[in-house]
Protein backbone atom coordinates (compact mmCIF):
# COMPACT_ATOMS: atom_id res chain seq x y z
CA UNK A 1 0.00 0.00 0.00
CA UNK A 2 2.99 2.17 0.21
CA UNK A 3 6.48 2.31 -2.18
CA UNK A 4 8.90 1.17 -0.72
CA UNK A 5 11.29 4.08 -1.58
CA UNK A 6 8.96 6.82 0.49
CA UNK A 7 9.02 4.37 3.63
CA UNK A 8 10.82 6.89 6.43
CA UNK A 9 13.99 7.51 8.02
CA UNK A 10 14.07 9.73 10.68
CA UNK A 11 11.53 11.94 8.76
CA UNK A 12 12.74 11.47 5.48
CA UNK A 13 11.64 9.16 2.01
CA UNK A 14 14.43 6.58 2.39
CA UNK A 15 15.67 7.51 -1.77
CA UNK A 16 16.17 10.29 -0.47
CA UNK A 17 19.35 9.98 0.99
CA UNK A 18 20.67 8.02 -2.25
CA UNK A 19 19.32 11.34 -3.85
CA UNK A 20 21.69 13.58 -1.39
CA UNK A 21 24.89 10.99 -1.81
CA UNK A 22 24.94 11.55 -5.59
CA UNK A 23 24.15 15.73 -5.26
CA UNK A 24 27.19 15.64 -3.25
CA UNK A 25 29.47 13.97 -5.69
CA UNK A 26 28.62 16.38 -8.08
CA UNK A 27 25.66 13.83 -10.16
CA UNK A 28 23.22 16.51 -10.98
CA UNK A 29 21.39 14.90 -13.74
CA UNK A 30 19.41 12.40 -11.88
CA UNK A 31 16.38 10.34 -13.38
CA UNK A 32 14.00 8.72 -11.59
CA UNK A 33 11.66 5.87 -12.50
CA UNK A 34 8.35 5.42 -11.17
CA UNK A 35 5.93 2.98 -11.46
CA UNK A 36 3.64 1.69 -8.75
CA UNK A 37 1.86 4.43 -7.12
CA UNK A 38 4.17 7.29 -9.39
CA UNK A 39 2.48 10.00 -8.63
CA UNK A 40 2.62 9.63 -4.85
CA UNK A 41 6.24 9.12 -5.35
CA UNK A 42 7.26 12.23 -7.58
CA UNK A 43 4.66 14.59 -5.13
CA UNK A 44 7.06 13.31 -2.60
CA UNK A 45 10.22 14.14 -4.10
CA UNK A 46 8.90 17.52 -6.43
CA UNK A 47 11.45 19.51 -4.53
CA UNK A 48 14.81 17.05 -5.19
CA UNK A 49 15.58 18.80 -8.43
CA UNK A 50 15.09 15.33 -9.94
CA UNK A 51 13.37 14.17 -13.52
CA UNK A 52 10.71 11.14 -13.72
CA UNK A 53 10.55 8.52 -16.00
CA UNK A 54 6.94 6.68 -15.63
CA UNK A 55 7.62 2.83 -16.31
CA UNK A 56 3.94 0.98 -16.97
CA UNK A 57 3.72 -2.17 -16.55
CA UNK A 58 6.74 -2.84 -14.37
CA UNK A 59 8.39 -5.75 -16.08
CA UNK A 60 12.25 -5.49 -14.39
CA UNK A 61 15.22 -3.78 -14.01
CA UNK A 62 16.03 -4.44 -17.38
CA UNK A 63 12.97 -2.56 -18.58
CA UNK A 64 13.13 0.17 -16.52
CA UNK A 65 16.31 1.34 -18.12
CA UNK A 66 14.48 0.58 -21.70
CA UNK A 67 11.88 2.90 -20.66
CA UNK A 68 14.25 5.71 -19.00
CA UNK A 69 16.68 5.76 -21.74
CA UNK A 70 14.39 7.82 -23.92
CA UNK A 71 14.97 10.31 -21.50
CA UNK A 72 19.00 10.32 -21.44
CA UNK A 73 20.18 13.39 -23.05
CA UNK A 74 22.17 11.92 -26.43
CA UNK A 75 25.55 13.38 -25.38
CA UNK A 76 25.97 11.33 -22.40
CA UNK A 77 28.79 9.22 -22.37
CA UNK A 78 28.20 7.11 -19.04
CA UNK A 79 25.13 6.07 -17.77
CA UNK A 80 25.06 4.83 -13.95
CA UNK A 81 22.06 2.78 -12.43
CA UNK A 82 21.51 2.39 -8.70
CA UNK A 83 18.63 0.97 -6.84
CA UNK A 84 16.18 3.97 -5.18
CA UNK A 85 15.88 1.28 -2.11
CA UNK A 86 19.55 1.71 -0.67
CA UNK A 87 19.91 5.07 1.41
CA UNK A 88 23.10 3.93 2.81
CA UNK A 89 25.39 3.94 0.12
CA UNK A 90 28.03 6.14 0.49
CA UNK A 91 29.39 8.99 -2.12
CA UNK A 92 32.78 7.25 -2.07
CA UNK A 93 31.23 3.87 -2.95
CA UNK A 94 29.55 5.70 -6.05
CA UNK A 95 32.76 7.47 -7.15
CA UNK A 96 35.16 4.31 -6.52
CA UNK A 97 32.67 2.48 -9.41
CA UNK A 98 32.90 5.22 -11.66
CA UNK A 99 36.68 5.85 -11.45
CA UNK A 100 36.67 1.84 -12.37
CA UNK A 101 34.51 1.86 -15.46
CA UNK A 102 36.12 5.26 -16.89
CA UNK A 103 39.71 3.18 -15.65
CA UNK A 104 39.37 -0.18 -17.51
CA UNK A 105 37.30 0.92 -20.39
CA UNK A 106 34.80 -1.32 -19.55
CA UNK A 107 30.85 -1.63 -21.53
CA UNK A 108 29.08 -2.52 -17.85
CA UNK A 109 30.84 -2.32 -14.39
CA UNK A 110 29.01 -3.53 -11.67
CA UNK A 111 29.65 -3.49 -8.20
CA UNK A 112 29.76 -6.44 -6.45
CA UNK A 113 30.07 -7.50 -2.40
CA UNK A 114 30.41 -10.89 -0.72
CA UNK A 115 27.87 -11.79 2.03
CA UNK A 116 28.12 -14.55 4.62
CA UNK A 117 24.91 -15.66 2.79
CA UNK A 118 24.22 -14.95 -0.38
CA UNK A 119 20.28 -15.02 0.75
CA UNK A 120 17.82 -13.65 -2.06
CA UNK A 121 20.54 -11.77 -3.69
CA UNK A 122 21.69 -12.61 -7.72
CA UNK A 123 25.27 -14.55 -7.39
CA UNK A 124 28.21 -13.57 -9.27
CA UNK A 125 29.37 -16.21 -11.48
CA UNK A 126 33.32 -15.42 -12.64
CA UNK A 127 35.85 -17.62 -14.76
CA UNK A 128 38.83 -19.13 -13.37
CA UNK A 129 40.46 -15.98 -14.32
CA UNK A 130 38.29 -13.96 -12.20
CA UNK A 131 36.24 -12.58 -14.73
CA UNK A 132 32.31 -11.36 -14.47
CA UNK A 133 30.32 -13.88 -16.70
CA UNK A 134 27.34 -13.56 -15.62
CA UNK A 135 24.98 -12.56 -12.15
CA UNK A 136 22.10 -15.39 -11.81
CA UNK A 137 18.86 -14.58 -10.05
CA UNK A 138 18.41 -17.00 -7.22
CA UNK A 139 14.92 -17.39 -8.34
CA UNK A 140 16.60 -18.69 -11.97
CA UNK A 141 18.92 -21.08 -9.81
CA UNK A 142 16.51 -22.95 -7.66
CA UNK A 143 17.90 -26.15 -8.80
CA UNK A 144 21.58 -25.34 -9.13
CA UNK A 145 22.84 -25.54 -5.54
CA UNK A 146 26.40 -24.49 -6.94
CA UNK A 147 25.27 -21.34 -8.17
CA UNK A 148 23.23 -20.63 -4.67
CA UNK A 149 26.73 -21.95 -2.75
CA UNK A 150 28.29 -18.40 -4.44
CA UNK A 151 28.83 -15.94 -1.78
CA UNK A 152 29.87 -13.06 -3.97
CA UNK A 153 26.26 -10.95 -5.01
CA UNK A 154 25.30 -7.98 -7.20
CA UNK A 155 24.01 -4.80 -5.37
CA UNK A 156 22.29 -3.64 -8.65
CA UNK A 157 24.55 -0.71 -8.95
CA UNK A 158 26.01 -0.37 -12.68
CA UNK A 159 27.87 1.48 -15.07
CA UNK A 160 27.16 1.91 -18.25
CA UNK A 161 28.99 3.06 -21.68
CA UNK A 162 26.05 4.88 -22.77
CA UNK A 163 26.01 4.32 -26.63
CA UNK A 164 26.81 0.38 -26.03
CA UNK A 165 23.76 0.29 -23.82
CA UNK A 166 21.57 2.39 -26.63
CA UNK A 167 22.87 -0.38 -28.73
CA UNK A 168 21.81 -3.29 -26.78
CA UNK A 169 19.20 -2.96 -24.46
CA UNK A 170 16.69 -4.14 -27.16
CA UNK A 171 18.55 -7.68 -27.05
CA UNK A 172 17.41 -8.37 -23.62
CA UNK A 173 15.22 -11.15 -23.24
CA UNK A 174 12.26 -12.11 -21.11
CA UNK A 175 13.19 -14.70 -18.27
CA UNK A 176 10.69 -17.73 -18.63
CA UNK A 177 10.89 -18.20 -14.82
CA UNK A 178 9.20 -14.99 -13.82
CA UNK A 179 8.32 -13.14 -16.39
CA UNK A 180 10.93 -10.41 -15.94
CA UNK A 181 13.48 -8.47 -18.34
CA UNK A 182 16.88 -8.65 -15.91
CA UNK A 183 19.43 -5.41 -16.31
CA UNK A 184 21.90 -8.22 -14.92
CA UNK A 185 21.83 -10.12 -18.66
CA UNK A 186 23.70 -7.21 -20.35
CA UNK A 187 26.68 -8.77 -18.97
CA UNK A 188 26.38 -11.89 -21.24
CA UNK A 189 25.21 -9.43 -23.91
CA UNK A 190 28.35 -7.27 -23.39
CA UNK A 191 30.98 -11.00 -23.93
CA UNK A 192 29.00 -11.51 -26.52
CA UNK A 193 29.80 -8.13 -28.47
CA UNK A 194 32.96 -8.45 -27.27
CA UNK A 195 33.08 -5.83 -24.82
CA UNK A 196 34.67 -5.53 -21.63
CA UNK A 197 33.04 -6.07 -18.34
CA UNK A 198 34.73 -5.09 -14.78
CA UNK A 199 33.23 -5.86 -11.55
CA UNK A 200 33.94 -3.80 -8.27
CA UNK A 201 34.04 -5.81 -5.24
CA UNK A 202 33.67 -3.27 -2.66
CA UNK A 203 34.12 -4.47 1.30
CA UNK A 204 31.65 -1.86 2.40
CA UNK A 205 29.00 -4.43 2.27
CA UNK A 206 26.27 -3.86 5.13
CA UNK A 207 25.64 0.28 3.32
CA UNK A 208 25.23 -1.62 0.10
CA UNK A 209 21.87 -3.56 0.40
CA UNK A 210 18.58 -2.60 -0.41
CA UNK A 211 16.02 -2.49 2.35
CA UNK A 212 13.51 -5.06 2.03
CA UNK A 213 12.18 -5.61 5.24
CA UNK A 214 10.86 -3.68 8.62
CA UNK A 215 13.91 -4.55 10.21
CA UNK A 216 16.27 -4.02 7.48
CA UNK A 217 14.49 -0.57 7.79
CA UNK A 218 14.85 -0.33 11.34
CA UNK A 219 18.64 -1.34 10.74
CA UNK A 220 19.46 1.24 8.41
CA UNK A 221 17.83 3.74 10.43
CA UNK A 222 20.08 3.13 13.73
CA UNK A 223 23.24 3.26 10.88
CA UNK A 224 21.98 6.72 9.94
CA UNK A 225 21.33 7.89 13.09
CA UNK A 226 24.50 7.00 14.67
CA UNK A 227 26.27 8.60 11.64
CA UNK A 228 24.35 11.88 12.12
CA UNK A 229 24.74 12.05 16.35
CA UNK A 230 28.84 11.97 15.59
CA UNK A 231 28.64 14.76 13.21
CA UNK A 232 27.10 17.02 16.14
CA UNK A 233 29.21 15.52 18.46
CA UNK A 234 32.30 16.54 16.73
CA UNK A 235 31.04 19.90 16.04
CA UNK A 236 30.61 20.89 19.93
CA UNK A 237 27.08 19.61 20.56
CA UNK A 238 26.39 18.03 23.79
CA UNK A 239 24.28 14.70 23.59
CA UNK A 240 23.45 13.19 27.22
CA UNK A 241 22.78 10.23 25.31
CA UNK A 242 23.29 9.72 21.97
CA UNK A 243 21.60 6.52 21.84
CA UNK A 244 18.38 7.92 22.53
CA UNK A 245 18.82 11.08 20.47
CA UNK A 246 16.96 11.06 17.13
CA UNK A 247 18.06 14.10 14.85
CA UNK A 248 17.25 14.81 11.23
CA UNK A 249 19.74 14.99 8.57
CA UNK A 250 18.55 18.41 7.77
CA UNK A 251 18.74 19.66 11.24
CA UNK A 252 21.36 22.31 12.23
CA UNK A 253 22.61 22.63 15.96
CA UNK A 254 25.18 25.20 17.21
CA UNK A 255 27.97 24.97 19.13
CA UNK A 256 27.53 24.28 22.99
CA UNK A 257 23.69 23.39 22.71
CA UNK A 258 22.77 20.83 25.24
CA UNK A 259 20.07 17.97 24.03
CA UNK A 260 18.85 15.29 26.81
CA UNK A 261 17.58 11.85 25.73
CA UNK A 262 14.82 10.92 23.74
CA UNK A 263 14.73 13.88 21.86
CA UNK A 264 13.40 14.20 18.48
CA UNK A 265 14.67 17.03 15.80
CA UNK A 266 13.13 16.81 12.41
CA UNK A 267 13.12 18.43 9.02
CA UNK A 268 14.92 21.71 8.65
CA UNK A 269 14.80 22.85 12.36
CA UNK A 270 17.58 25.00 13.15
CA UNK A 271 18.95 25.32 16.90
CA UNK A 272 21.48 28.05 17.93
CA UNK A 273 24.21 28.04 20.30
CA UNK A 274 24.05 27.66 23.92
CA UNK A 275 20.62 25.98 24.11
CA UNK A 276 18.98 23.68 26.54
CA UNK A 277 16.64 20.70 24.89
CA UNK A 278 15.20 18.42 27.97
CA UNK A 279 13.57 14.83 27.31
CA UNK A 280 11.08 14.08 25.52
CA UNK A 281 11.40 17.46 23.56
CA UNK A 282 9.91 17.39 19.94
CA UNK A 283 10.38 19.75 17.47
CA UNK A 284 9.84 20.04 13.69
CA UNK A 285 10.44 22.80 10.67
CA UNK A 286 11.56 25.12 13.81
CA UNK A 287 14.09 27.82 14.19
CA UNK A 288 16.03 28.28 17.79
CA UNK A 289 18.20 31.36 18.34
CA UNK A 290 20.73 30.86 20.88
CA UNK A 291 20.27 30.72 24.75
CA UNK A 292 16.41 29.12 24.43
CA UNK A 293 15.59 26.52 26.68
CA UNK A 294 13.00 24.29 25.79
CA UNK A 295 12.09 22.32 29.02
CA UNK A 296 10.59 18.45 29.53
CA UNK A 297 7.71 17.22 27.54
CA UNK A 298 7.14 19.98 25.05
CA UNK A 299 6.30 19.58 21.14
CA UNK A 300 7.67 22.72 18.66
CA UNK A 301 6.32 22.44 15.03
CA UNK A 302 6.92 25.35 12.37
CA UNK A 303 7.91 27.69 15.03
CA UNK A 304 10.68 31.22 15.48
CA UNK A 305 11.84 31.92 19.38
CA UNK A 306 14.25 34.42 19.72
CA UNK A 307 17.01 34.64 22.15
CA UNK A 308 16.53 33.87 25.28
CA UNK A 309 12.84 32.09 25.21
CA UNK A 310 11.61 29.67 27.82
CA UNK A 311 9.14 27.15 27.04
CA UNK A 312 8.26 24.69 28.82
CA UNK A 313 7.62 22.02 30.80
CA UNK A 314 4.88 20.62 28.27
CA UNK A 315 4.25 23.87 26.29
CA UNK A 316 3.03 23.17 22.80
CA UNK A 317 3.70 25.90 20.32
CA UNK A 318 1.36 25.14 16.84
CA UNK A 319 2.35 26.60 13.55
CA UNK A 320 3.57 29.86 13.24
CA UNK A 321 3.79 30.84 16.83
CA UNK A 322 6.55 33.13 16.63
CA UNK A 323 7.96 33.73 19.82
CA UNK A 324 10.16 37.22 20.52
CA UNK A 325 13.55 38.05 22.76
CA UNK A 326 13.12 36.52 26.40
CA UNK A 327 9.25 35.48 26.28
CA UNK A 328 8.39 33.09 28.87
CA UNK A 329 5.86 30.17 27.55
CA UNK A 330 5.21 27.63 30.68
CA UNK A 331 3.88 24.53 31.87
CA UNK A 332 0.16 23.59 29.46
CA UNK A 333 0.40 26.37 27.85
CA UNK A 334 -0.53 26.51 24.08
CA UNK A 335 0.14 28.45 21.16
CA UNK A 336 -1.05 28.76 17.90
CA UNK A 337 -0.51 31.58 14.78
CA UNK A 338 0.83 34.36 16.97
CA UNK A 339 3.35 36.84 18.11
CA UNK A 340 4.44 37.74 21.54
CA UNK A 341 6.23 40.42 21.31
CA UNK A 342 9.76 40.82 23.61
CA UNK A 343 9.17 40.01 27.28
CA UNK A 344 5.69 38.68 27.20
CA UNK A 345 4.81 35.80 29.83
CA UNK A 346 2.22 33.07 29.92
CA UNK A 347 3.29 30.77 33.21
CA UNK A 348 0.21 28.40 33.19
CA UNK A 349 -2.39 26.78 31.69
CA UNK A 350 -3.21 29.49 28.91
CA UNK A 351 -4.06 28.89 24.60
CA UNK A 352 -3.29 31.36 23.07
CA UNK A 353 -4.22 31.38 19.11
CA UNK A 354 -4.57 33.84 16.29
CA UNK A 355 -3.39 36.56 19.07
CA UNK A 356 -0.80 39.21 19.16
CA UNK A 357 0.46 40.16 22.60
CA UNK A 358 2.27 43.38 23.05
CA UNK A 359 5.65 43.47 25.00
CA UNK A 360 5.92 42.54 28.72
CA UNK A 361 2.31 41.84 28.75
CA UNK A 362 1.42 39.57 31.45
CA UNK A 363 -0.71 36.42 30.72
CA UNK A 364 -2.74 35.25 33.56
CA UNK A 365 -3.18 31.20 34.43
CA UNK A 366 -6.50 30.07 32.69
CA UNK A 367 -6.40 32.50 29.91
CA UNK A 368 -7.32 31.81 26.63
CA UNK A 369 -8.53 33.63 23.36
CA UNK A 370 -11.88 32.51 22.10
CA UNK A 371 -10.67 32.90 18.66
CA UNK A 372 -12.98 30.07 16.84
CA UNK A 373 -16.83 31.33 16.45
CA UNK A 374 -17.80 28.09 15.04
CA UNK A 375 -17.22 29.41 11.06
CA UNK A 376 -14.55 32.14 11.05
CA UNK A 377 -10.93 32.25 13.15
CA UNK A 378 -10.74 36.02 14.42
CA UNK A 379 -7.48 37.83 16.22
CA UNK A 380 -7.16 38.77 19.69
CA UNK A 381 -4.86 42.32 20.28
CA UNK A 382 -3.33 42.86 23.52
CA UNK A 383 -1.31 45.88 23.68
CA UNK A 384 2.28 46.24 25.22
CA UNK A 385 2.65 45.86 29.63
CA UNK A 386 -0.96 45.18 29.71
CA UNK A 387 -2.05 42.95 32.58
CA UNK A 388 -4.58 40.05 31.70
CA UNK A 389 -5.78 38.72 34.88
CA UNK A 390 -6.22 34.87 35.83
CA UNK A 391 -9.24 32.08 34.23
CA UNK A 392 -9.71 35.16 31.48
CA UNK A 393 -11.83 34.28 28.58
CA UNK A 394 -10.90 37.02 25.66
CA UNK A 395 -13.66 36.35 22.91
CA UNK A 396 -12.11 37.45 19.56
CA UNK A 397 -12.01 40.11 17.56
CA UNK A 398 -11.13 42.12 20.01
CA UNK A 399 -8.67 44.48 21.57
CA UNK A 400 -6.67 44.77 25.03
CA UNK A 401 -4.54 48.51 24.98
CA UNK A 402 -1.50 48.77 25.91
CA UNK A 403 -1.47 49.23 29.63
CA UNK A 404 -4.97 47.85 30.06
CA UNK A 405 -5.88 45.43 33.11
CA UNK A 406 -8.12 42.70 32.68
CA UNK A 407 -9.68 41.33 35.91
CA UNK A 408 -9.63 38.15 37.17
CA UNK A 409 -12.17 35.75 35.66
CA UNK A 410 -13.35 38.34 33.00
CA UNK A 411 -15.20 37.36 29.66
CA UNK A 412 -14.45 40.65 27.74
CA UNK A 413 -16.49 40.69 24.62
CA UNK A 414 -15.68 44.22 23.63
CA UNK A 415 -12.12 46.45 23.18
CA UNK A 416 -10.56 47.46 26.34
CA UNK A 417 -9.24 51.25 25.59
CA UNK A 418 -5.50 51.59 26.84
CA UNK A 419 -4.85 52.00 30.44
CA UNK A 420 -8.38 51.25 31.52
CA UNK A 421 -9.60 47.99 33.88
CA UNK A 422 -12.15 45.32 31.79
CA UNK A 423 -14.09 43.59 33.64
CA UNK A 424 -16.88 41.10 32.81
CA UNK A 425 -17.86 38.43 35.64
CA UNK A 426 -21.26 38.16 37.39
CA UNK A 427 -21.57 39.17 41.00
CA UNK A 428 -21.05 37.18 43.94
CA UNK A 429 -23.78 36.02 45.83
CA UNK A 430 -23.38 34.52 49.59
CA UNK A 431 -26.62 32.79 51.22
CA UNK A 432 -27.38 31.21 54.33
CA UNK A 433 -26.58 27.61 53.97
CA UNK A 434 -29.36 25.67 55.44
CA UNK A 435 -28.62 23.26 57.81
CA UNK A 436 -29.47 19.41 57.91
CA UNK A 437 -32.47 18.84 60.00
CA UNK A 438 -33.12 22.12 60.62
CA UNK A 439 -34.97 25.42 59.30
CA UNK A 440 -33.25 28.05 57.85
CA UNK A 441 -33.78 31.59 59.79
CA UNK A 442 -33.80 34.31 57.79
CA UNK A 443 -32.15 37.49 59.29
CA UNK A 444 -34.08 41.16 59.54
CA UNK A 445 -33.41 42.84 56.93
CA UNK A 446 -32.89 47.08 57.55
CA UNK A 447 -34.39 48.89 54.71
CA UNK A 448 -32.17 51.50 53.24
CA UNK A 449 -32.71 54.99 54.34
CA UNK A 450 -30.93 58.36 55.08
CA UNK A 451 -30.72 57.07 58.40
CA UNK A 452 -29.36 53.60 57.78
CA UNK A 453 -27.01 54.91 55.00
CA UNK A 454 -25.78 57.83 56.48
CA UNK A 455 -24.36 55.48 59.76
CA UNK A 456 -22.76 52.73 57.29
CA UNK A 457 -21.14 55.44 55.65
CA UNK A 458 -19.48 56.51 58.27
CA UNK A 459 -18.09 53.25 59.20
CA UNK A 460 -16.54 53.12 56.06
CA UNK A 461 -15.18 56.38 55.78
CA UNK A 462 -17.58 57.83 53.31
CA UNK A 463 -19.14 60.44 55.11
CA UNK A 464 -21.42 62.45 53.12
CA UNK A 465 -23.45 65.49 53.66
CA UNK A 466 -27.60 65.65 54.44
CA UNK A 467 -28.11 66.11 51.26
CA UNK A 468 -25.64 63.79 49.47
CA UNK A 469 -27.06 61.15 51.52
CA UNK A 470 -30.80 61.75 50.55
CA UNK A 471 -30.00 61.90 46.85
CA UNK A 472 -27.63 58.65 46.99
CA UNK A 473 -30.82 56.95 48.81
CA UNK A 474 -32.60 57.69 45.52
CA UNK A 475 -30.10 56.71 43.85
CA UNK A 476 -29.02 53.01 45.16
CA UNK A 477 -32.81 52.02 45.89
CA UNK A 478 -33.69 53.36 41.75
CA UNK A 479 -30.83 50.15 41.16
CA UNK A 480 -32.91 47.68 43.70
CA UNK A 481 -30.26 48.15 46.65
CA UNK A 482 -33.15 48.75 48.89
CA UNK A 483 -32.14 47.28 52.07
CA UNK A 484 -28.72 48.20 53.81
CA UNK A 485 -27.41 44.25 52.90
CA UNK A 486 -27.96 44.82 49.65
CA UNK A 487 -26.16 48.01 49.90
CA UNK A 488 -23.05 46.70 52.02
CA UNK A 489 -22.87 43.81 49.19
CA UNK A 490 -21.65 45.94 46.74
CA UNK A 491 -19.59 48.12 48.94
CA UNK A 492 -17.06 45.80 49.63
CA UNK A 493 -13.83 46.68 50.43
CA UNK A 494 -12.59 44.95 47.29
CA UNK A 495 -15.00 47.17 44.81
CA UNK A 496 -13.87 50.45 46.52
CA UNK A 497 -10.25 49.28 45.81
CA UNK A 498 -11.06 48.76 42.29
CA UNK A 499 -12.48 52.44 42.10
CA UNK A 500 -9.91 54.19 44.23
CA UNK A 501 -7.44 52.37 41.61
CA UNK A 502 -9.22 53.68 38.35
CA UNK A 503 -9.36 57.05 39.89
CA UNK A 504 -5.14 56.61 40.32
CA UNK A 505 -4.58 55.37 37.04
CA UNK A 506 -6.03 58.66 35.91
CA UNK A 507 -4.03 60.83 38.51
CA UNK A 508 -7.08 62.08 40.56
CA UNK A 509 -8.12 61.31 43.97
CA UNK A 510 -11.69 60.99 44.46
CA UNK A 511 -14.22 62.58 46.87
CA UNK A 512 -16.64 60.54 49.33
CA UNK A 513 -19.27 61.48 46.81
CA UNK A 514 -17.38 60.35 43.78
CA UNK A 515 -16.94 56.80 45.21
CA UNK A 516 -20.37 56.38 46.10
CA UNK A 517 -21.10 57.32 42.47
CA UNK A 518 -18.48 54.72 40.72
CA UNK A 519 -20.24 52.36 43.06
CA UNK A 520 -23.73 53.11 42.18
CA UNK A 521 -22.63 52.69 38.27
CA UNK A 522 -20.67 49.27 39.20
CA UNK A 523 -24.11 48.26 40.79
CA UNK A 524 -25.45 49.13 38.10
CA UNK A 525 -23.70 46.76 35.67
CA UNK A 526 -23.76 44.16 37.75
CA UNK A 527 -27.15 44.24 38.09
CA UNK A 528 -27.71 44.16 34.18
CA UNK A 529 -25.09 41.19 33.98
CA UNK A 530 -27.37 39.10 36.37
Amino acid sequence: SHPKVLHQILGRPLIAYLLDTLKSIGITDILVVVGYQAEKVMNALGEEGVRFVVQEPQLGTGHAVQVAMSAVPPQSETVMVLCGDVPLISGGSIAALYRLHQQAGAAVTVQTVELPDGAHYGRVVRDSQGRVLDVVQSKDAADRPDILAIREINTGAYCFEAAFLRQVLGELEVSPVTGEIYLTDMIQLAWKHGRRVEALLDPDWPNLLGINSRKELAEATQTLRRRINEVHLNAGVTLMDPESTYIGPEVIIGRDTIIYPNVYLEGRTRIGENCVIEPNVKISESILAANVYVKMGSVITESRLAEGVQVGPYSHLRPLSDLREGVRVGNFVEVKKSVLYPGVKANHLTYLGDAEVGTGTNVGAGTITCNYDGVTKHKTIIGEKAFIGSNTALVAPVIIGAGAYVGAGSTITQDVPPGKLGLGRARQVIKERRQAGKKAETPEEVALTAGSLAQALNELNLTCSTEAVEKLVSLFISLELRTLEAFLKVATAENLALIRRMYAMEGQEPSNYDMLINLANLAAGLGRRD
